[in-house]
């Protein structure tokens, strides 16, 4: 069964035609156990389901120490990143489950984060909402996208290498008495990314304006 005849399980493509008032990427996704899921724009709305998701996150989850761990400090983060930011939510029947995002907006070359909880990891949901900020900056005429991430993160390492973000430098500091090991990645955005990033409707695009 292909992705199209999967997603019209759980759309009414008649409600969908497919215009050009679209964004560039489909908010309509089904990760790779057949479950259905939107990826929007986050507004101030979806705050509590954020703040929700990150507390439940595990302790061995974070990274560079994000996402905070007391509840208090998780508030204070994404009310920054709401105000400065460029987020994306992914939602479904059991509430939010991931966020992407680059901040600040007005940096040509802001910094990007992607987060899923643990309990839906590995089913494409982190690569499909990355994919919705990566076309979204590009369309902003962002410069680039850079990250940081540790070496030993091979799984976050190769997200990052399939959506196009290359080493840039490796450098260490220290924090808390120990030395630790990070490495800079850049994705580097033009107008090609435009259409590597673009995906239409699965169903109605043959009436598309």
């Amino acid at each position: 069964m292909g992705q199209s005849d999967r997603v019209c399980q759980y759309w009414d493509a008649d409600e969908c035609e497919g215009t050009r008032h679209c964004p560039p990427r489909c908010p309509r996704f089904v990760d790779r156990e057949g479950t259905p899921w939107v990826i929007h724009p986050a507004t101030d709305e979806d705050r509590e389901a954020l703040v929700a998701m990150y507390d439940d996150f595990a302790p061995d989850q974070a990274a560079q120490g994000l996402p905070p761990r007391k509840r208090s400090r998780i508030g204070e983060w994404l009310d920054d990143l709401l105000e400065r930011g460029c987020n994306f939510v992914v939602s479904g029947e059991t509430g939010v489950v991931g966020h992407a995002l680059y901040t600040p907006t007005d940096d040509a070359v802001p910094e990007f984060a992607v987060f899923v909880h643990q309990e839906y990891q590995g089913r494409g949901i982190g690569t499909e909402v990355s994919k919705h900020v990566v076309g979204t900056a590009a369309v902003a005429d962002r410069d680039a996208l850079t990250l940081i991430v540790d070496p030993d993160n091979r799984t976050a390492r190769h997200l990052y290498e399939r959506l196009g973000f290359e080493i840039v430098e490796q450098f260490s500091f220290e924090e808390r008495g120990r030395r630790t090991e990070t490495l800079r990645l850049r994705r580097p955005l033009d107008e090609r990314d435009l259409v590597d990033f673009q995906h239409p409707p699965v169903v109605g695009t043959d009436h598309a304006d």
